[in-house]
Formats: C-alpha cells, structure tokens, sequence
C-alpha cells in the first residue's frame, strides 16, 4: 500500500473534473476550476509526476461492441503458497476476456470480471482458458444480469 498524497481542493477539483471528462484543454480545465493556464498546468504535471493520475483511456461502449455479458468469477486454488499465487496471477494477463481480478478474503481466493460476447463464448472460454490456469481447484459462475451502476469516478 502507498502512502496517501496531501491534496488541496485545487487539486481536487482538477482531479474530479478529469474524471468527468479527460479531454479537457488546459485552458478550459483551468476555467473550470478557477485557475490560469501555467498554475493549472503545473498541478496536473505534480500529479502525473506523483503517480495520481496513472492514465488517460477512452471508456467504450461494451453492448455496442457486442460484448454484453458481463461474469463474476468465483476462484479458488489449490495451494497458497507464493509461487502459486504468483503463477496464477501471471497467467491471467494473456486472457483479454478477463477484465479485473480482485485477490479476496474470505472462502473465495479471488474474483475475476470477464466480459464476453455470449453465454456461449463464456462456455468455451471457461473450457479452453479459465480451466487451464494455473493451481485451479474450483471455479464458480455468476452471470450479471443488468448493470445498476458502474463509474470508473473515485469519491474525492
């Protein structure tokens, strides 16, 4: 875990606006918020700099893309040791479908997000991919039935 940054509300409100919408131009940004160009520009370089902001990406629209299903993934593996969990973890970076994975507490190891096109594309990646990771002792399938809500925005 890192240690927390110290953020004034300037900062903040460059942070938060940003998540609204990260094609802000610097002129704009700065309007926004209260602050002249160079000033503005200076804080967004310090949290860049700081590791705050990691990125910018552009969010798509996953039913346009005929990627509608979204499933939790329930794993739990065989062994604990170090060079297990390492293992696993490694392998699930050439899996594209699987787009977040959470190490649990609890009686789950971990929780895995995939996105998928169909219920029938899940089957075959569970067969092909998800089954042959590395230490598996069991996996479990929750399939997502309506999004209530999803926003990438951090409460700041």
């Amino acid at each position: 875990m890192t240690n927390a940054v110290e953020l004034d509300e300037y900062d903040r409100k460059i942070l938060r606006a940003l998540q609204e919408n990260g094609d802000y131009s610097m002129a704009d940004l700065g309007n926004l918020i209260g602050l002249s160009h160079t000033p503005c520009w200076r804080r967004l370089k310090r949290l860049e700099a700081e590791g705050i902001i990691r990125g910018k990406v552009t969010l798509l629209d996953a039913d346009m893309l005929n990627l509608g299903v979204t499933v939790h993934v329930y794993v739990n593996l065989k062994t604990h040791e170090q060079p297990a969990l390492d293992e696993f973890e490694a392998a699930l970076s050439d899996t594209p479908e699987i787009v977040e994975c959470y190490a649990m507490s609890g009686d789950r190891d971990y929780l895995l997000r995939v996105v998928v096109e169909s219920v029938a594309a899940y089957e075959q990646l569970l067969r092909h991919s998800l089954m042959r990771l590395p230490h598996i002792a069991n996996i479990s399938s929750s399939f997502a039935l309506r999004q209530v809500k999803y926003t990438t925005r951090l409460p700041l």
